[in-house]
């Protein structure tokens, strides 16, 4: 995907995202009172700004993250220090999460600054020139404001969330009094959750798009990103499944999965598509046998529903940025 197709379809994706929670406001606001509908919009829009303000601290104790300084890691801080100049950004807090999955994440809010979190386990499976690569990707979500435009973008989704809950609360609290209106506030809750439902699908889509444009940044502010970013990907794919194979009991990663540089819970299901050329000595060798798979429908389905893209489809989009 070119960088002016990626441009356009994340544009194209936000604003039809606009476009539908406008449209779907204006018919709602219509068959019903304003003032419950728009106070209930000033409550999410306040509940999300304070969970983006104070996110950060509970990412930290959910995943154990410690800031590091230079001397705790000379090469990693250079790494982050070096890339945030290629970058033409400022440098991020530098983070380890105390995580045996190999992953990374970028975070942060105008409370505690910007944040890039490598896990110990990344730091453990991947060579420093994935490592390089990951926090290339990682510091792309920062340049392009990933972290604000997700959190936009996923309040209209929860406002109808919360509308329809609202409606069918009310109707349920309401018992057999005004049975018609019951009915009637019963179904706009449903209708609200179905446009929930729909808005959500349009979000994980926008998510994806931004995965692919970080990956971009990553390959034009790292030499030969392209490639070490490919490499990284396959091992953390291949480490994190067998690590969630051992170890049956682990907590789940969903949370804020969508932080991460791959989705932990779809370890397994990339897996198979790399388990048969895993035997390869070369690394690079893996990445050229993962790019020869097909990808099938049942990828295309499954990638539907998630918020990164499907693994051969986003090695393949590495391999034409030169």
């Amino acid at each position: 995907m070119s960088l002016v197709k990626l441009q356009l379809s994340m544009i194209g994706t936000l604003a039809l995202l606009i476009g539908l929670s406008t449209l779907f406001f204006m018919i709602i606001l219509t068959f019903v009172g304003f003032t419950d509908v728009f106070s209930i919009i000033i409550l999410v829009i306040i509940f999300n700004i304070a969970q983006w303000l104070f996110a950060p601290y509970m990412i930290n104790a959910t995943y154990r993250v410690k800031e590091i300084s230079r001397s705790d890691s000379p090469r990693l801080y250079e790494m982050v220090e070096r890339l945030s100049q290629r970058a033409n950004i400022k440098m991020p807090k530098v983070m380890l999460a105390n995580m045996q999955i190999p992953n990374a994440f970028a975070y942060g809010s105008p409370i505690t600054r910007n944040r890039v979190a490598i896990t110990s386990g990344l730091m453990r499976e991947l060579e420093n020139e994935e490592i390089e690569a990951v926090i290339g990707h990682e510091l792309g979500h920062l340049k392009h404001k990933d972290v604000q435009i997700m959190m936009f973008a996923s309040v209209l989704p929860a406002i109808f969330s919360f509308l329809g809950y609202s409606f069918l609360f009310s109707s349920y609290a309401s018992g057999g009094q005004r049975q018609g209106n019951n009915a009637f506030a019963g179904l706009i809750g449903m209708g609200c959750l179905a446009i929930y439902w729909i808005l959500s699908l349009f979000v994980l889509g926008l998510s994806r798009l931004r995965e692919y444009y970080a990956d971009r940044e990553s390959a034009t502010i790292v030499d030969n990103g392209s490639r070490k970013l490919s490499e990284g990907l396959a091992k953390i794919v291949s480490s994190t499944s067998k690590f969630k194979m051992k170890n049956k009991k682990t907590k789940n990663f969903s949370s804020f999965k969508s932080l991460f540089i791959d989705d932990p819970d779809r370890s397994t299901s990339d897996l198979i598509q790399l388990s048969r050329y895993r035997n390869s000595i070369a690394d690079q060798k893996l990445v050229r046998e993962i790019l020869s798979r097909e990808v099938t429908l049942t990828d295309r389905i499954t990638e539907f529903f998630s918020t990164h893209p499907n693994i051969v489809k986003r090695m393949r989009a590495l391999k034409t940025i030169k």
